[in-house]
């Protein structure tokens, strides 16, 4: 009996520590992420489609579709990011938006991205239910998949007759910012109509009327009260503008448990005000993990990635406004996004991958971009036809940083539709059915599971060092710690050797991901017969 005991507790043991390898191996360097819209990704629940009497007629795509929480889940239960290698999700704001639309110049427009808040603290119910997001995080927890959500701390939503202004003592309704300098384009209106938050004052306000008197007739004032007091006794904050948000941003942490915030419009915002919002997050998320020691995936750090715009990894740590160079990373940034990529892709692939991996390793070590093709804001998307899908996954996919996969990558949704302009081209409903009915669709998506899982796989890709070992055919290595894994691109067709001695020793067998098929390692090479033009070679033994 005390020998099957024993042999019980050593398999434990031994299962504890597999567990602690697999969790040790995620590396937000190298992670694979995938960014959605809420409103555009899956409609989960048809009930909470219409909300406080959002009924006028929008422009194309520039109302609310329907998307929501509860599609996000569908999708997290029918394994669809697990099938894409994905283990970060990145959602668009669920907060409370405002009631009423506006027309900035292209048709009536309500707040379906998320981008105009009216309430930090509350969700928009045409994105779910606080009930919702709790169960999306620990679902998504249960299948390695990180949740980071989006913060706009910058600016409130726009005034509409249903959508009152904030008070003077929190925003600035003018100037517009010209973007010449530095407070031109922090102290200042993004565009006309849009609230900007005195960020840059620390001068303590009243909470405004509007959310009080909502809070009451919500039943939660005094909760929201008490809360707020804790959280100003905690960090000895002045009652600004900015650390009301901050308080009502983190409460999504310690509450439940996202792992990450990418920062909107950050830019826009003093450094300053990143550094103590980081410090927030990391103390919440720390707690959190604290409180719910169960639910703790690994000792990443929350992670904060910055929407700098205009950024790209060229420019190393600084951001050059022209009369003044802020480094971002060292004010509560982990990563920016990097508005290179889309045209660094058209380099090629060894061009690509070693600046990247020099830069990573060098200027910007310890420190990640976040790499991206198209995105909700960007009019310029690589390939916006279409027509490079599979060279874009494989660039995307291989290269040197964090990826992003932009919902629909994966399928090519349309980039350009009839009637909508300006960014509604950009944030089309997701093609959901093309996925089931096209061919060429299902193989574009087949890549890129393929691709997306052997990096979720392998660190090494996005966060390990890079070394050609062939030019022609074209051969390289990725090596992180014991995370080793070599990968050819443009090969022929059929039969295809290589030398993996660098990486590999006789007698290893390793594993073509991409095919499925299995070698043996012998006098230092490897055979791989494969109708395809890829090779993921991996060690399974």
């Amino acid at each position: 009996m005390k020998k099957l005991i024993l042999i019980a507790f050593l398999a434990v043991l031994s299962s504890c520590k597999t567990l602690t390898k697999t969790k040790e191996a995620f590396n937000w360097d190298g992670a694979n992420l995938y960014f959605l819209m809420t409103d555009r990704f899956k409609n989960g629940d048809k009930s909470n489609d219409v909300n406080f009497n959002r009924t006028e007629k929008a422009a194309v795509l520039r109302g609310f579709e329907g998307g929501d929480l509860r599609g996000i889940i569908q999708k997290i239960d029918d394994n669809y990011f697990s099938n894409l290698g994905i283990n970060a999700i990145w959602i668009t704001p669920i907060v409370e938006q405002i009631h009423g639309y506006t027309d900035e110049g292209t048709g009536k427009t309500y707040a379906f991205h998320g981008y105009w808040t009216k309430d930090w603290s509350a969700l928009d119910p045409n994105f779910g239910t606080k009930k919702e997001l709790k169960e999306l995080v620990e679902k998504a927890h249960k299948k390695g998949i990180r949740i980071v959500l989006d913060a706009v701390i910058n600016h409130t939503g726009p005034v509409t007759p249903e959508d009152p202004v904030y008070p003077n003592d929190w925003v600035r309704t003018s100037p517009t910012c010209t973007y010449d300098n530095f407070k031109n384009t922090t102290e200042c209106t993004l565009v006309a109509n849009l609230p900007d938050i005195k960020t840059e004052d620390n001068s303590p306000v009243e909470l405004p009327k509007m959310l009080t008197d909502k809070w009451k007739k919500e039943g939660r004032y005094e909760s929201e009260m008490e809360s707020l007091n804790v959280f100003f006794r905690k960090y000895n904050f002045p009652k600004a503008a900015k650390y009301y948000i901050m308080k009502w941003l983190s409460d999504y942490i310690l509450e439940f448990g996202i792992d990450g915030y990418r920062i909107d419009t950050a830019k826009h915002v003093n450094e300053d005000v990143w550094k103590d919002f980081y410090k927030v997050c990391q103390d919440d998320f720390k707690a959190y993990k604290k409180n719910n020691p169960s639910k703790v995936l690994d000792n990443a750090p929350f992670f904060t990635v910055g929407e700098v715009y205009g950024y790209g990894i060229s420019q190393k740590q600084l951001y050059n406004f022209g009369d003044k160079k802020v480094n971002y990373f060292q004010n509560g940034f982990h990563s920016l996004i990097n508005f290179d990529f889309k045209s660094d892709v058209n380099k090629s692939y060894e061009e690509l991958f070693s600046k990247y991996d020099q830069l990573l390793h060098s200027d910007l070590k310890g420190k990640s971009v976040l790499n991206y093709l198209t995105s909700h804001d960007d009019g310029s998307p690589f390939d916006k036809n279409r027509t490079r899908t599979f060279e874009a996954g494989t660039k995307l996919l291989l290269s040197p940083g964090v990826s992003q996969i932009y919902y629909g990558d994966e399928s090519a949704r349309p980039l350009e539709i009839k009637g909508a302009e300006g960014d509604a081209n950009l944030r089309s409903d997701m093609n959901w059915d093309d996925e089931k009915t096209n061919p060429s669709t299902k193989n574009l998506l087949l890549h890129y599971q393929k691709l997306g899982k052997f990096r979720a796989n392998h660190p090494s890709i996005g966060a390990g060092k890079h070394e050609m070992l062939s030019k022609s055919p074209y051969w390289f290595s990725r090596i992180l710690n014991d995370d080793k894994v070599i990968v050819g691109l443009d090969l022929n067709l059929g039969v295809k050797k290589v030398n993996v001695s660098k990486v590999f020793s006789n007698g290893m067998i390793l594993r073509d991901a991409y095919s499925g098929k299995n070698a043996k390692v012998i006098d230092g090479e490897i055979v791989v017969d494969s109708p395809f033009n890829i090779v993921l070679l991996e060690k399974i033994k």
